[in-house]
């Protein structure tokens, strides 16, 4: 059932009353690094790739031609092979960060990436992409998501800002332990229309 602004209202009071909610998202990204520390690199590839079989069989991304990625840190839910993959095929967007928003740049090989801002995290060079309202699909990493399809992400803004300016469908993707029956949000959170884990 979705979540109205109502229920939103009291989830947010709920988390209140045992800590401010920054707190609390603050305890639930501890929480997921340490539910990730007992697994290997090779473990979490062999998850990656049991997520993006179900990514692949779905009628969002097989009707999708122009898709907004991102290029995966190591606790993140791997995308390099994904995008190397399909990007011959599709069309594949990566975000750039500049200042404050994510600036939309075509993902054309690896050898034009360069790192980034801030965490580093390699962005494709030249130009924001021209087309960018034409995007069919946006697949989102997380610390964590709920059965509710709320996002908790590093705290920065970046994905809640550029999501509400695209209509198309919102995927999350994570790990199973990043998967909870409840997680703590805001009233700017942007929801997920669909949580795909391992």
């Amino acid at each position: 059932m979705p979540v109205t602004s109502v229920s939103l209202s009291a989830m947010i009071n709920q988390w209140s009353a045992t800590g401010s909610v920054d707190e609390q998202k603050k305890s639930f990204r501890k929480k997921v690094r340490s539910l990730k520390q007992p697994y290997t690199t090779d473990e979490l590839q062999r998850l990656s790739i049991l997520l993006w079989n179900k990514i692949e069989e779905s009628s969002f991304f097989k009707e999708a031609s122009v898709i907004l990625l991102y290029w995966s840190l190591p606790d993140e839910v791997s995308t390099h092979d994904f995008i190397k993959k399909w990007s011959a095929a599709k069309t594949i967007i990566l975000p750039s960060i500049s200042g404050s928003d994510l600036i939309l740049k075509q993902y054309k090989g690896e050898e034009n990436l360069i790192a980034g801002e801030g965490l580093r995290i390699p962005e494709p060079q030249g130009a924001a992409y021209p087309l960018s309202e034409n995007i069919d699909l946006i697949i989102v990493p997380g610390i964590a998501f709920d059965r509710e399809k709320n996002r908790l992400g590093r705290g920065k803004g970046y994905y809640d800002r550029l999501l509400d300016r695209y209509p198309c469908p919102k995927v999350g993707v994570c790990f199973h332990f990043q998967l909870f029956d409840t997680i703590p949000v805001e009233l700017h959170d942007r929801k997920m229309d669909f949580v795909v884990s391992d």
